[in-house]
């Protein structure tokens, strides 16, 4: 049976490669005793990730945080259970598994299936722009296509040799305004939150990846901890799930904080206090970059004369806009 997508919400538009299911569950299955019954006492690394994999469509979970099916999910489990790198996946398949190795991975496998908790909360860690972040459940789980652009330094829509500042704002783990340190070697990075517990998880990520000498953690709602600073550029994956999406939410995306997932009744609160107030804070030329996901209709019947410049992306999800400060100004 194939394994179930994720949901559509916040994160459903940072699933890669995969469309946009029907935001249901289906009917309701009984579980076994124990969701780990039958489990091969001697396996190798791929015949584990298949019985995880196996069990986790029985049990009709849903994906969407950092990975989109079932087998990767597994995979990830399997792999952090057994101490091993993705990378060396190939050469590692048909290894038999200790058994401290196996009972960690069915552990996991277990608390994957009985609580619904994506497994970056099982594992504490998720990559981004190929970069590994801590996690936990005080952030919301990195999966945001806003890394592609971070991977293009933001080209074409700026020179990246002039970038010198740039402002994350509802930053979480921290993920996108690290990602841009990293890729702008030379700039200085204020990553801001109003969560003080999403902000200790950030300086957990800044001194992980060696940043604190050009990046600080700012407890700011929206851009009041920052109201004299102007940056090169402005990104921002904000809140942006509206009431009744929010109350249709699967139980994996219920642990998430959701300070980091409620935008308000159509989810676009933060938005338009972002929009309001980034012309203030950008550097001529400058630019925002938001990603509203799902948000997007509402957000252009909301404000149909702004020239919203909606970008694509070549390995799937969408809902992200780019405005120029020029364009800010013009609309105030």
């Amino acid at each position: 049976m194939p394994a179930k997508k994720s949901a559509s919400k916040k994160s459903a538009a940072k699933v890669r490669l995969v469309a946009k299911p029907a935001n249901k569950r289906g009917p309701a299955r009984t579980r076994d005793s124990s969701p780990v019954a039958g489990a091969p006492e001697s396996a190798t690394v791929a015949q584990l990730i298949s019985f995880a994999a196996e069990r986790f469509a029985h049990a009709e979970l849903w994906f969407g945080h950092g990975t989109d099916n079932a087998v990767d999910e597994a995979a990830e489990l399997v792999f952090f259970a057994a101490g091993l790198r993705h990378d060396e996946a190939d050469e590692v398949y048909g290894q038999v598994l200790k058994a401290t190795q196996r009972t960690k991975a069915l552990a996991l496998i277990e608390r994957r299936i009985r609580e619904r908790v994506p497994a970056a909360y099982l594992t504490h860690r998720m990559w981004f722009c190929g970069h590994e972040f801590y996690v936990d459940e005080r952030v919301l789980v990195p999966r945001s296509p806003i890394a592609e652009l971070i991977e293009a330094r933001f080209r074409p829509w700026i020179d990246p040799t002039k970038v010198r500042r740039i402002l994350d704002i509802g930053t979480g783990s921290g993920c996108i305004a690290i990602a841009s340190a990293l890729a702008f070697p030379k700039a200085k990075v204020d990553a801001a939150d109003i969560s003080t517990d999403a902000l200790a998880v950030t300086r957990k990520n800044i001194e992980r990846h060696s940043l604190k000498d050009r990046m600080r953690a700012v407890q700011s709602d929206v851009f009041d901890g920052v109201p004299d600073e102007r940056y090169d550029v402005i990104v921002s994956n904000p809140p942006y799930v509206g009431d009744e999406e929010l109350a249709g939410l699967p139980e994996e995306y219920r642990r998430e904080p959701v300070l980091g997932l409620h935008g308000g009744r159509d989810g676009l609160d933060i938005v338009h206090r972002i929009l309001d107030q980034a012309a203030a804070h950008l550097q001529p030329n400058g630019i925002l970059i938001v990603e509203v996901g799902n948000s997007e209709d509402a957000l252009v019947a909301a404000l149909p004369r702004m020239p919203f410049m909606w970008l694509e992306f070549e390995r799937g999800g969408g809902g992200v806009f780019l405005l120029t400060r020029e364009q800010l100004v013009a609309k105030s």
